[in-house]
């Protein structure tokens, strides 16, 4: 069990602040993410789109954002735990909260940050029956390392810019797998222009086969999957051995287990109060799009603010004898200190 002054739900842009915040009030804390990577929607909806309403950033990419932000966060190494969703919260008798994820990972935790923006994101799955009894086995939601495929049959479905390069890695490693195929329902590919164009030319060279068509059931013999069925687009129902499938159809939000933990709700949003950010739970906040107000902004400028008034909300639960002060990173040398920033070396003259 981990022992914690706080956990952060979400490594968005939103989490990764909070965590900041939380650090500059001397609160530890940790961060619990869904995602397998540091980033939330700012990697998987606009990493490498322009980001312009960031105060002091003209422009920056949502992949520039973040690690700008992990950068600042680093003086308070803070712990980040990936690939996990949070999947009960309990109270205790000495006000903590026991919380528990996906992976059997405990928390004993003073307090709890919920900045899981729209939901947590979880991947897609074709609607086929019993397939999520593969997953880690024979399916995978993303490209294993080291995948040493080269005897099996290996299907990919999707039309991102993760798919594609995934069928690309495979065909351009030395232990090509003994078929590589890719599936979607049309020709047409949401990725960038260069990798569409690699992986057309491993189309065109044999390396990959596309299969226009839509996974409708699985074939399994001795419990393992053995063949995919699809609808092609004649229609027709078609048949594709396959030993390993990658599905990386993309992902969507969903609150998940976050819905049943008795928190105030409105139109799957958390209700809070705007003093610090708090809930109608004691100990929990929450922070960015996931939460709900008179006036709320789904802006990330919006979520920073609320972070630093969530981790002031927090000391007196923390630190419940201390004396909160307001202090500033420009002039304070406690705030100096945690930072890390020496004060005493010389600046050079502008």
């Amino acid at each position: 069990m981990i022992e914690t002054d706080a956990l952060i739900i979400g490594a968005g842009p939103v989490g990764l602040f909070q965590a900041f915040q939380l650090g500059l009030q001397e609160i530890s804390a940790h961060i619990v993410d869904a995602l397998p990577h540091i980033g939330g929607q700012c990697v998987e909806l606009y990493a490498d789109k322009p980001i312009y309403d960031i105060p002091g950033v003209p422009v920056c990419t949502g992949r520039e954002l973040i690690a700008s932000l992990q950068t600042q966060l680093a003086p308070f190494k803070t712990p980040v735990h990936l690939g996990q969703l949070v999947s009960t919260v309990e109270h205790q008798s000495d006000g903590r909260l026991l919380v528990t994820t996906s992976t059997g990972t405990t928390f004993l935790a003073k307090t709890l940050f919920i900045a899981a923006g729209v939901g947590a994101f979880q991947a897609r799955m074709p609607n086929v029956e019993g397939l999520a009894a593969h997953i880690d086995k024979q399916v995978h939601l993303g490209l294993p390392e080291n995948a040493a495929w080269e005897d099996r049959d290996v299907l990919v479905l999707g039309d991102s810019e993760s798919a594609l390069s995934a069928a690309i890695a495979l065909a351009q490693q030395a232990d090509k797998p003994k078929s590589l195929s890719l599936m979607h329902r049309r020709n047409v590919f949401v990725a960038e222009p260069g990798t569409i164009a690699t992986f057309k030319a491993l189309v065109d060279t044999g390396q990959i086969r596309f299969v226009a068509g839509q996974v409708t059931g699985m074939q399994e013999a001795n419990g393992r999957i053995s063949a995919a069925q699809y609808v092609d687009a004649e229609g027709t129902q078609q048949i594709l051995p396959v030993d390993e499938l990658l599905v990386l159809m993309g992902l969507s939000p969903k609150l998940g287990p976050l819905a049943h933990w008795g928190l105030d709700m409105e139109r799957r949003q958390i209700k809070v109060n705007t003093e610090a950010f708090a809930t109608d739970q004691h100990c929990i906040f929450a922070v960015g799009d996931i939460n709900t107000y008179p006036g709320k902004k789904k802006l990330i400028l919006c979520g920073f603010h609320e972070c630093v008034l969530a981790a002031f909300g927090a000391t007196s639960i923390v630190f419940p004898e201390k004396r909160v002060l307001l202090e500033y990173t420009t002039t304070s040398s406690r705030l100096h200190r945690l930072l890390g920033v020496d004060i005493s070396a010389p600046k050079e003259n502008p």
